[in-house]
């Protein structure tokens, strides 16, 4: 059975990614999965990429909108065109993405298959198994519009696809794991991101196999059980729908339910629910690790850490911003429940929590792509020196404190133009 991740809300934001900002984020995330791969291995991103709250993390740290459902689209297309010049080098292959490109995904993965020698025509199946329990197993109001395939050159697989609800304006993400999966049809999801909207037929349910079972054998039954079924719908209140789709009721999301043991032994799966505002507010984030973030920074960066890495004229912000993308190569899943916190890192392009700041986006790729290329030729100092900073936040966490949340906020945007501070909105 799949390890799930949790669930989360997201607001549907419209809008495009501007151009100097989908070229960093292209950048920082290839130079991410580069540091992952490197510590971790191909098969610990693809975990990473099927947990909702470090996706969601991952996307903030890279300065997008740190709640939008726009994330997801951004990340996966940063993705895409980060990793395009490395796919053979690394084995990883990012296939689909929204709308015209999700239906191109079975023939990408044939591709992938002639290059790599996996089966490109069994993981086209998956993709269109996946997609259509989403789309057509789970009826939960949304409307699938993104399908992502991230596949390695081993056949391993993660899938990132979401849905939108246009009258209530919201959208909930879906996440898949190739590692362990069983069946497409018994609680396969390693997480769902939203929130329900009345009831919700999941027939991809573990507990939905009689459900399945009825609705097979009404179809292998010919037309007139089915129109008789329909008549006696029409005519009676409608307790016979509850009768052949459910034991006990409506079906609901799996962990409102009671199920099998190994089910209801199962730890509670963290809610993340994004709130509709903007704007990054002291409840959005965990404010002693960002201090701590903050500490570990200063009393690092002017002394050893910028001369480790090599990097003159790197101050305590830039490496600020390089600890918070060390956490998300490093961190554990429990550490992303507050992605907002991994927007302080640049900023985001909607200037919240501020404007991206420019200046220091740079320096931390400057940083990044060194450390990288030093570990290419079998130098791992560079990246170990990030691996310590986070280390050493985590340290400082138990005792780190700081300015007020706002006054953190008020530095940030004071110093924004001195960042080269920009949004979609200009320059600061």
């Amino acid at each position: 059975m799949q390890q799930r991740s949790g669930s989360a809300y997201l607001p549907l934001h419209t809008g495009q990614v501007p151009h100097w900002l989908a070229q960093r984020m292209a950048a920082l995330g290839r130079a991410i999965t580069e540091a992952i791969v490197h510590h971790y291995g191909r098969d610990e991103l693809l975990r990473r990429l099927s947990h909702p709250f470090w996706f969601q993390s991952f996307g903030a740290v890279m300065g997008m909108d740190w709640h939008s459902s726009g994330i997801t689209t951004s990340v996966i297309g940063a993705l895409k065109r980060g990793l395009l010049p490395l796919q053979q080098e690394l084995g990883l292959y990012v296939c689909g993405g929204r709308g015209r490109h999700s239906r191109q995904t079975p023939a990408e993965l044939m591709r992938v298959g002639e290059r790599t020698g996996v089966d490109g025509d069994a993981l086209g199946r998956d993709s269109r198994l996946v997609a259509k329990v989403d789309s057509a197993a789970v009826q939960d109001g949304y409307e699938l519009y993104l399908h992502a395939f991230i596949v390695s050159a081993d056949g391993k697989w993660c899938v990132v696809q979401q849905g939108m609800n246009t009258q209530a304006r919201q959208a909930r993400r879906y996440h898949w794991l190739s590692e362990g999966l069983q069946s497409f049809l018994d609680s396969p999801h390693a997480g769902i991101e939203g929130r329900n909207h009345g009831s919700i037929i999941n027939l991809a349910d573990v507990r939905a196999a009689r459900n399945r079972a009825a609705e097979l054998e009404l179809v292998q039954s010919g037309p007139d059980r089915t129109v008789a079924l329909l008549r006696r719908l029409r005519s009676e209140s409608g307790n016979v729908a509850l009768e052949l789709f459910s034991d006990s009721g409506p079906q609901t999301e799996r962990s409102e339910l009671d199920g099998p043991a190994e089910v209801r032994a199962a730890a509670p799966l963290p809610q993340l629910h994004l709130p509709a505002h903007h704007e990054v507010r002291l409840s959005d984030v965990f404010l002693r690790r960002l201090h701590a973030t903050l500490a570990a920074a200063a009393d690092r960066g002017p002394k050893d850490f910028t001369e480790l890495l090599l990097t003159p004229g790197v101050g305590a912000r830039t490496v600020a911003a390089l600890a918070m993308v060390a956490e998300v190569i490093h961190g554990a899943p429990a550490r992303f429940m507050d992605p907002a916190r991994f927007s302080f890192a640049h900023g985001g392009k909607d200037r919240h929590p501020f404007p991206v700041a420019l200046h220091v986006y740079d320096e931390t790729l400057r940083v990044m792509r060194a450390a990288i290329g030093k570990a290419k030729l079998g130098n791992d100092d560079r990246l170990a020196a990030l691996r310590q900073l986070d280390q050493q936040a985590r340290v400082l966490e138990r005792t780190a404190s700081g300015r007020q949340f706002s006054e953190l906020l008020e530095i940030e945007r004071s110093n924004s133009r001195t960042y080269g501070g920009r949004s979609v909105f200009g320059f600061e």
